[in-house]
């Protein structure tokens, strides 16, 4: 199943196959599991119990994508930047890009690291995602969501991104980035529920003011 909102395209389904219709793109930006077992009762575990949100059951994270598969979406464009690529086998780079989250004292990392081909030193952006601490007001409708700026920086730091490709879609924040500015995306997911959050939340912007621009 795919829906089409103004220049996104989203997939219902397993990357693996819905990669093998698509035609390559800018740049790959993306955001896999990491294999680590963030599941919804490690994460209604932490100490910050306020902080802590019911995401429902899930187990995606039990393991990381297989290497052919992260391969294989490499060669999807010249550029790519994997979230969580300290826990993939990538190439050596110079451009890693650090997001300090500013978490504070609790057993979530200080940062996430996204590894990129691009030729550029490291970078970093500080922005407080920490529960109910952070910055901005966005909801949070996944455990792994990244926050609209940290997708808008990442998509301006990328040499060439005017389409944009990401496997690992989740709930569509990299999407709302790139239909904000004109820009090619598509993206794909696996869980139904999950796809029709970042379809709703396509939707409800489509037509909106922009609240930023690159």
């Amino acid at each position: 199943m795919k829906v089409t909102i103004n220049n996104a395209t989203l997939f219902l389904g397993d990357c693996a196959q819905v990669l093998q219709q698509l035609d390559p793109v800018d740049a790959v930006i993306t955001d896999p599991p990491y294999g680590i077992n963030e599941n919804n009762k490690k994460n209604l575990s932490r100490r910050n119990l306020a902080a802590a949100k019911d995401y429902g059951e899930f187990d995606w994270d039990k393991s990381p994508p297989p290497q052919d598969l992260i391969d294989l979406i490499r060669t999807k464009a010249k550029w790519s930047a994997f979230f969580g690529g300290n826990y993939f086998h990538l190439p050596p780079t110079s451009c890693w890009l650090v997001w300090d989250k500013l978490n504070g004292d609790n057993d979530f990392a200080d940062c996430e690291l996204a590894w990129t081909n691009w030729p550029k030193a490291v970078r970093r952006l500080q922005w407080r995602w920490n529960g109910m601490i952070r910055q901005g007001n966005e909801e949070r409708y996944h455990p792994t969501q990244k926050p609209l700026e940290v997708m808008k920086w990442v998509i301006t730091l990328c040499p060439k991104a005017d389409s944009v490709l990401d496997p690992f879609m989740g709930s569509g924040t990299t999407c709302m980035v790139c239909v904000e500015n004109g820009r090619g995306y598509l993206g794909s997911e696996i869980i139904e529920s999950t796809c029709k959050i970042a379809e709703n939340r396509i939707n409800k912007i489509k037509n909106a003011d922009k609240f930023f621009n690159l």
